[in-house]
């Protein structure tokens, strides 16, 4: 699995990051957990609260993104975006 995160402001990527993990590493939804935390981690910011929205956009299209309103503390980004490659 591999996963993309970027930070976004207006059209302005600020910053991204790539987090691959082995796919033979438990069941799918640890692997995206743990490849979330990870990307979270590398890019310096608190995991997202995750709604239906987001699980709604994974499945449709493997990727999704989240607000600023989904971070519990203030964000210097508009929005957090993941995509997951195969």
């Amino acid at each position: 699995m591999r996963m993309i995160g970027k930070l976004i402001k207006g059209t302005t990527t600020l910053d991204e990051k790539v987090y691959e993990l082995d796919d033979r590493e438990g069941a799918y939804q640890d692997r995206l957990e743990k490849s979330l935390v990870e990307i979270c981690r590398l890019l310096n910011i608190e995991v997202p609260l995750w709604l239906t929205k987001n699980t709604r956009e994974y499945v449709r299209f493997r990727r999704t993104s989240f607000n600023a309103d989904q971070f519990f503390n203030p964000v210097l980004f508009e929005r957090f975006e993941i995509q997951v490659d195969s």
